[in-house]
C-alpha cells in the first residue's frame, strides 16, 4: 500500500560518508526489513549535475553508492533499487509538478537563499553563479517522492524543508486536477542531528569536511584524531553537548554506551582517550561490511545488471501512473478512446480463405519483466488486460537482453510468430527460429500483440 512506502536517495557526486551511513543509509535499511513495508532507494544522479560536472565523477560515484547499499544490507530483491535517470517518467513529472509551483516557494528554498545571501554579502549580482538546476532542485525531489507516492522519507534535519515542500507541490496539483499524490512524512531519528564533520560544521562533500565511509582502519583512525576540538584539558568537565566527537559517538552506538561516553566526558576524559572510544565503535559497527563493499566494487556489471532490474521494476509503477497524470493535465489524444480494428491472417482464426477484421477492446496487454530468484536470470512475461498469462519467455543472462526481446516482440507483425506443441504449451518463436517462450493460447497471445503493436505504431 502507498501509505507504508518508504523512499530515500542519495546523490552521486562524490564518496559516500559517515553522514550519509548515519541520515540516510541506515535509517532506510531498517526501514526496508519492517513487516509490510515497500520501499524505495535511488541514485540520484540527476541532482549530481546540479553541482558536478566531471562526468568521471559521477560515474564513479554512482558505483560507490551503489556498492555502499549492497554492502550494508539493502536486499535489491525485495525493494525498488534503482538509478534515477533510469526513469524517464521523473523528468516529466518534474516538468508537471513545475507548473503547478509557485515562485515564491522555490525563492525559500534553503539552498537557494543561501547561495542569494552569500552574492550579497559579498556585493555580487543576487544570482551570479546560481544555475536553474540549482533552484528548481525541490521540484526534482518533489518528482522523485510524489512518483512512487512514497508516504515516509528518511532524510536529515537540513532536508525537512525539501519534504515539506513537495507536500505543498502535490497538494497543490490534487487540489487543481484531482487526488493524485499521497502527501510525504519526512522521518527523522531523534538522536541523530545533522551529523558534523572534520571542522564541525554539517559533514558535506560541499565543505570537504568528510569523513569517507570505507576509509581503511588505519586511515579512519587518523580521520577521526583529525576532528576539530577545543583545548580543554584532560581532566576538565566538558560539555558532551557542544562536542562534535561525542555527536559523532552517539549516532552509532547504543543508549547504555552513549550514557557510559557522557558519564566519561563528566569526568574529564582527555580529546585523544575520546577519539579513540569513538574509532573502536565507529571501526567494530563497519569492518565485516568494509570486505563486502570491496568485494562489489571489483563487480560493476552485476551491479549494473541489479540496477537495470531495479528500473525495470519501478517502472511498473511510474508508466501507468504517468499515464494518468498525463490525462490529468490535458495531455490527451484528439479523438476519443475507440475500439481498435486489427487484422489478422485468416490461418491464424478460424482457417478461412480471407483476411478478418477484429474489433478488440483497447485495454491492451502489458509486459512485466523480472528477475528470478532460483536461478537468478532475467524473464518476461506477457499478461493480457483481465491478468491471463500468454507468454512465458526464455531466460535471460541480462536485463540487456529481456529488454531487447521485449522490443524485438512488440514490433514484429503477430502473423509471423511461429509456434510449435510440445505438450500441454505451445512454443513461440520468431520468423527467424528464435525461440521466445511457452504460451498456451498462441492465438489469443497473436491478438493481444497486434492489438498492442497497432496501439503503439
Amino acid at each position: 500500500m502507498s501509505s507504508q512506502r518508504h523512499l530515500t536517495g542519495i546523490t552521486t557526486s562524490g564518496t559516500p560518508h559517515l553522514g550519509n551511513y548515519v541520515g540516510a543509509i541506515r535509517p532506510a535499511i531498517t526501514a526496508s526489513r519492517q513487516p509490510g513495508a515497500s520501499s524505495f532507494y535511488f541514485l540520484a544522479d540527476y541532482h549530481a549535475l546540479i553541482k558536478c560536472d566531471e562526468p568521471e565523477r559521477i560515474q564513479r560515484s554512482t558505483l560507490e553508492i551503489a556498492a555502499t547499499w549492497l554492502a550494508l544490507g539493502l536486499d535489491h530483491e525485495k525493494v525498488y533499487f534503482y538509478r534515477q535517470s533510469d526513469i524517464p517518467e521523473i523528468p516529466e513529472l518534474t516538468w508537471l509538478l513545475t507548473c503547478v509551483t509557485a515562485k515564491g516557494l522555490l525563492n525559500r528554498a534553503h539552498a537557494y537563499k543561501a547561495a542569494t545571501d552569500a552574492n550579497r554579502a559579498s556585493d555580487e549580482d543576487i544570482d551570479a553563479g546560481i544555475n536553474a538546476g540549482l533552484y528548481m532542485y525541490p521540484v526534482l525531489m518533489a518528482a522523485d517522492i510524489l512518483m512512487f507516492n512514497a508516504a515516509r522519507v528518511p532524510v536529515g534535519r537540513d532536508q525537512i524543508q525539501h519534504i515539506e515542500m513537495a507536500r505543498d507541490i502535490g497538494q497543490r496539483f490534487n487540489h487543481i486536477y484531482g487526488e493524485h499524490f499521497v502527501l510525504p512524512e519526512a522521518v527523522i531519528e531523534e538522536n541523530v542531528a545533522t551529523l558534523p564533520g572534520l571542522d564541525g560544521r554539517k559533514m558535506s562533500k560541499s565543505y570537504n569536511n568528510t569523513i569517507p565511509l570505507w576509509l581503511p582502519q588505519k586511515e579512519l583512525k587518523k580521520a577521526i584524531l583529525g576532528i576539530v576540538t577545543n583545548s580543554q584539558t584532560p581532566g576538565e568537565p566538558k560539555d558532551p553537548d557542544e562536542s562534535h566527537v561525542f555527536t559523532l559517538y552517539q549516532a552509532f552506538a547504543s543508549a547504555e554506551e552513549t550514557a557510559s561516553m557522557r558519564a566519561a566526558f563528566a569526568e574529564g576524559i582527555g580529546w585523544g582517550d575520546a577519539k579513540q572510544k569513538l574509532f573502536e565503535r565507529i571501526d567494530s559497527e563497519l569492518s565485516a561490511a568494509r570486505a563486502r563493499y570491496e568485494t562489489l566494487m571489483a563487480q560493476p556489471d552485476e551491479i549494473e545488471n541489479i540496477l537495470l532490474a531495479g528500473a525495470a521494476k519501478a517502472r511498473e509503477i511510474a508508466t501507468p501512473l504517468m499515464t494518468k497524470l498525463r490525462a490529468a493535465v490535458g495531455l490527451r489524444r484528439l479523438i476519443k478512446a475507440q475500439p481498435i480494428v486489427v487484422k489478422l491472417a485468416a490461418e491464424a482464426t478460424a482457417g478461412a480463405t480471407t483476411t478478418a477484421e477484429l474489433t478488440v477492446a483497447r485495454k491492451l496487454a502489458r509486459f512485466i519483466s523480472y528477475r528470478e530468484k532460483s536461478d537468478h536470470k532475467f524473464y518476461y512475461k506477457v499478461a493480457a488486460a483481465d491478468g491471463t498469462l500468454l507468454l512465458q519467455s526464455v531466460p535471460f543472462a541480462t536485463p540487456q537482453e529481456s529488454g531487447r526481446a521485449i522490443i524485438v516482440l512488440k514490433s514484429i507483425p503477430a502473423d509471423a510468430l511461429i509456434t510449435q506443441s510440445s505438450g500441454a504449451d505451445w512454443q513461440v518463436h520468431s520468423s527467424d527460429g528464435k525461440l521466445l517462450g511457452t504460451s498456451v493460447d498462441p492465438e489469443r497471445l497473436r491478438s493481444e500483440l497486434e492489438t498492442l503493436r497497432l496501439s503503439e505504431a
